[in-house]
């Protein structure tokens, strides 16, 4: 079986947990912010757990399980 290639957008997007949970970022961060609260810019920061249904997809793109 050959190793399987990891998705370099995906490693830098998502983070996986040690107990594997898979931690995305919420998006809008970058480009207008400014005008944005204080509180909401502090709420980007936070990393978000993914959504069940899309765990499958991006575990098909992290398949050694990136941290």
């Amino acid at each position: 079986m050959p190793k399987l290639k990891t998705h370099k957008g995906a490693k830098s997007r998502f983070h996986i947990t040690g107990s594997g949970k898979i931690l995305r970022t919420k998006g809008g961060k970058s480009h207008l912010r400014r005008k944005k609260s204080s509180r909401a810019k502090g709420q980007y920061d936070e990393m978000q757990p993914l959504h069940d249904s899309d765990k499958a997809r991006v575990r098909r793109l992290l398949p050694y399980g990136i941290t």
